[in-house]
């Protein structure tokens, strides 16, 4: 049997207290169509067994196509795709976070746009929310040659994050990183800065990624709304400071992201 030909993509999933999902997000990974080259797992200190569990996940799959990365302290997601990122061995970096999963055609989609676009830096997509052991969202099959592609301009990327984190293929040797020290909205700064810098970004009208959760109001970091909406602020008053956006604009965008935060607190409050 002819071998499997591999993206040369790197697939960078940082790992926090995971051990009840981490084998689904793999394995979303490992049955795509077109499968990336390497897994980088970055371990950030969960302090329980998700360093051990990650290690017996890796043993299920082929021998050095997973690789883990412990980190020396608990930094948060945006440190530990850092370390990943710098880790990574080819030119296309994938991110996918540990409690969602991927259609398994993504690879096979975006990577084919971004290899025949090379102008384009970076690439997201849609994603939706399904039920757990929805496996028919996750098998319906999708013509690659139907895919319609959209730039994500400053002005729709400042109105809102259209780019979720699981979405995103970027070039590796993109000089941006996530901010030290972030916890929220780390994702959201460094596509507007990336979009900031002049550089082409787009958007691929598919659900190739799926979460388990609602966007916000659930377990993990997005049930923290004020957390939330203080990281959005700070990602505002970073760009405004950087001089891509003027002061008028950035206090109406923090007027902006204020309505967004009592419309979020309203559904999460009818949601419960």
């Amino acid at each position: 049997m002819a071998e499997q030909t591999l993206a040369p993509v790197s697939v960078v999933i940082p790992c926090f207290r995971c051990s009840e999902t981490i084998d689904r997000a793999v394995a979303s990974v490992y049955s795509q169509t077109l499968r990336p080259a390497e897994v980088i797992l970055v371990e950030d200190c969960s302090g329980d067994g998700t360093l051990e569990n990650i290690h017996d996940v890796k043993g299920c799959y082929p021998e050095g196509w997973i690789r883990v990365i412990p980190m020396q302290r608990n930094s948060g997601p945006g440190m530990a795709r850092n370390a990943g990122w710098e880790a990574a061995q080819y030119p296309y970096i994938a991110f996918l976070d540990a409690d969602d999963a991927w259609h398994p055609q993504k690879i096979e989609i975006q990577y084919g746009w971004m290899a025949e676009h090379p102008e384009a830096v970076l690439t997201g997509h849609r994603c939706v929310q399904i039920a757990e052991g929805d496996r028919e969202s996750l098998t319906a099959h999708f013509l690659p040659e139907e895919a319609k592609v959209f730039p994500a301009s400053r002005l729709k990327m400042l109105l809102s994050n259209r780019l979720p984190t699981r979405s995103v293929m970027l070039h590796r040797d993109i000089q941006q990183r996530f901010a030290a020290g972030k916890y929220h909205s780390e994702d959201y700064l460094l596509w507007l800065e990336i979009v900031c810098s002049g550089r082409l970004v787009y958007k691929i009208d598919l659900p190739l990624a799926y979460s388990f959760k609602a966007p916000y109001g659930e377990g993990g970091l997005s049930a923290q709304l004020w957390s939330m909406e203080k990281g959005e602020v700070d990602t505002y008053r970073r760009v405004w400071r950087s001089g891509c956006i003027s002061l008028s604009a950035f206090l109406l965008l923090i007027a902006w992201s204020w309505v967004r935060f009592v419309r979020r607190v309203v559904l999460s409050w009818m949601r419960a």
